[in-house]
């Protein structure tokens, strides 16, 4: 009886532990799943995200950001050539049309036959391409100088005045609108005046400065050479012989010719007298007596 019961129990205690340690198994199962379906690995994921994101902080930060007005930089141009020419005049003549047929015109300009100065202005952006085909022209290019002048400054510093300036008249004009007195409208009025009158000064150094970063001056310098001499010709050979005999000739004939015209004057005068004299000498020889014989 009692050997029934201890095996009883002994089965209750190992299917009691066989129990546990399914739970256990499930329990281990279940956690293997979440993992599997990636609900734990989200932790990774998120440092993954983050190496992404500073992998990308880092490409921002190894690229420079270009400075502000880097590539907008207002520059004033000027050049100025030195040429040398046959003629002068039609040296002018077609700068001209190089400074016309690229929109520009031609300001100052004194223009006589040993020496020519004229002052060209062309649009900014076409500068390089009028000096490459003013330099072409004449004989000879004595110099050429390029000159740059960056005016960004100049052109904030107007433009930040004339806001300024602006918005001082303004508040000038509703002071006058609110004057009540005479003598408080002469005053304002004399105040706006002045006001008014700094903004146009304003605006015309901003008109100056937009001018002179639209449009480039080309300063001209034109002087006469004279012409080149031509190629001395080839006297080897027969025909070079003959060609110097032929010249050698022309040269005595003229010699001969000028001699001749020197004394032709004299030949007028002494001539006649000369023949005069010869024949009166022969006259007197015929008519002279025979002597007598004794």
């Amino acid at each position: 009886m009692r050997t029934r019961w201890r095996a009883v129990l002994a089965a209750a205690a190992a299917a009691f532990v066989l129990a546990g340690c399914s739970a256990a198994d499930s329990g281990k199962s279940a956690t293997a799943d979440s993992a599997g379906s990636g609900q734990v690995p989200a932790a990774p994921r998120q440092g993954a995200g983050d190496a992404g994101k500073t992998e990308q902080g880092k490409g921002v930060a190894q690229v420079t950001p270009p400075q502000a007005g880097a590539t907008n930089r207002k520059l004033s141009r000027s050049a100025r050539l030195e040429l040398t020419a046959t003629k002068v005049v039609d040296v002018v003549a077609q700068a001209r049309g190089i400074a016309q047929g690229a929109g520009g015109y031609t300001g100052q300009e004194s223009t006589g036959e040993e020496l020519a100065t004229l002052s060209l202005a062309v649009p900014a952006d076409k500068l390089d391409g009028v000096l490459d085909q003013l330099s072409h022209l004449g004989t000879s290019l004595v110099k050429r100088e390029l000159n740059t002048q960056d005016v960004t400054e100049q052109v904030v510093d107007v433009e930040a005045r004339l806001a300024t300036q602006r918005a001082s008249v303004e508040r000038i004009r509703a002071l006058l609108a609110r004057a009540a007195s005479v003598s408080e409208i002469a005053s304002v009025e004399s105040e706006l005046t002045s006001r008014e009158s700094a903004l146009e000064s304003l605006e015309q150094q901003r008109n100056s400065l937009a001018g002179s970063v639209a449009m480039a001056t080309v300063a001209m310098s034109i002087r006469s050479v004279a012409a080149p001499a031509p190629p001395e010709a080839d006297h080897s050979g027969f025909l070079g012989g003959l060609a110097g005999g032929w010249d050698a000739f022309l040269v005595f004939g003229g010699g001969l010719l000028t001699v001749l015209g020197a004394i032709a004057p004299f030949l007028l005068i002494v001539g006649p007298l000369a023949w005069l004299g010869w024949w009166l000498n022969r006259r007197r020889r015929t008519v002279k007596p025979e002597p007598t014989e004794v």
